[in-house]
């Protein structure tokens, strides 16, 4: 006899990452595999980062420290704030589950952009929240449409920037339009997963769009552009009583004493890190171009991933890809996402993109 669960769950979908490089490899009997389908970077963990996991391995066997103290006063430090504004995570989609916990009662609203992070309809779903989505405008968040969603049951407002799967961004005057509407006592959460991969100028940075709006949370992450995405670790900026709220629903230790050092390393060797996300920014110029030329409709990005825009040939494009031993991120009837790999790699999905033309998997753009 199964277990009573709640009612709610049956219209909870299961989060699907993108599949991994060996269950494709042993899927189709392929020895070489390239994973461009989880926005991961195309590098390791950075010299000092290893370091620091190495030195600290050996005490694995204490708790670590619950309130990450060490790390959330360098990353006050790095960011410009006090260190009662910081809290860290078990990477950012964590923060943004303890953001919805805080604020939004059963039957409460959230609002977000659509399409954008697969995790905010399912962690806006576990705590029976109502889902306003509200549709991208030219691939891009559309922050007038979703002031004009917000309403009396609206708790919390995701912007997701830049956007996944997209890519784009929102400039500041749209920023400040959205934030002038919102009611003060709702949270407006940024997401800045990709923050180190922009380049538009007039991007909005939420720690200084925070300065001027008591009711800003900021997200941010080590899964990207330090490349700790297994070691979990993202961290929330905000007013200090908005940081409390979310600390009364977190997890107790739920950020590895491991991440912990890796992180803080990591924030010591911002050249370092730097140096390695100019080469992904480079990357994603070149990738665009090649992708362009070959006459398939790509959006310009921010972040460390492109779009392809052909929803009703995702699914194939996807399947084709895997099959020539390139994981690629799929989405049924809205395009396929593609993150920006080594030099090689990117080089190899530019043969694939060329070979599914060839072949009549997909079209190119009119």
């Amino acid at each position: 006899m199964a277990i009573r669960t709640r009612g709610a769950l049956d219209g909870i979908p299961t989060y699907v990452p993108g599949r991994s490089a060996e269950s494709v490899a042993h899927e189709h009997s392929i020895d070489d595999v390239v994973k461009l389908a989880s926005n991961e970077a195309p590098f390791p963990p950075l010299p000092a980062a290893l370091e620091a996991i190495a030195d600290a391995a050996g005490s694995a066997n204490r708790y670590p420290d619950d309130g990450a103290g060490a790390l959330c006063e360098a990353l006050s430090e790095a960011c410009g704030v006090d260190a009662d504004q910081v809290l860290v995570g078990n990477g950012s989609v964590e923060l943004c589950r303890q953001a919805l916990a805080a604020t939004v009662d059963p039957g409460d609203e959230a609002v977000f952009g659509w399409p954008s992070f697969e995790a905010y309809p399912i962690l806006a779903q576990q705590v029976d929240a109502h889902i306003a989505r509200v549709p991208l405008r030219d691939h891009r968040y559309d922050l007038d449409a979703i002031a004009d969603a917000v309403t009396e049951r609206t708790r919390l407002v995701f912007v997701c920037n830049p956007n996944n799967p997209t890519g784009t961004v929102v400039d500041r005057a749209a920023a400040d339009r959205l934030l002038a509407r919102v009611p003060a006592d709702r949270l407006v959460v940024f997401d800045e997963a990709y923050r180190e991969f922009v380049t538009a100028p007039d991007t909005p940075d939420g720690v200084e769009l925070l300065r001027h709006h008591e009711n800003v949370l900021v997200l941010r992450t080590f899964s990207k552009a330090y490349g700790l995405a297994a070691l979990r670790v993202g961290y929330a900026i905000s007013r200090p009583d908005v940081i409390d709220a979310l600390r009364k629903v977190r997890v107790p230790f739920g950020v590895n004493g491991l991440a912990q050092v890796a992180a803080r390393a990591s924030l010591g060797a911002q050249d370092q890190m730097r140096a390695r996300v100019d080469s992904v920014i480079a990357e994603r110029a070149r990738l665009f171009a090649a992708i362009a030329e070959l006459g398939l409709p790509v959006v310009e990005s921010e972040a460390n991933f492109l779009w392809i825009d052909l929803p009703t040939e995702a699914v194939a494009l996807g399947a084709y890809s895997e099959r020539r031993g390139v994981v690629l991120r799929s989405f049924a009837d809205v395009g396929v996402r593609v993150t920006i790999g080594a030099a090689e790699e990117n080089d190899r999905l530019v043969s694939v993109l060329r070979a599914a033309i060839d072949e009549g998997i997909v079209s190119q753009s009119s």
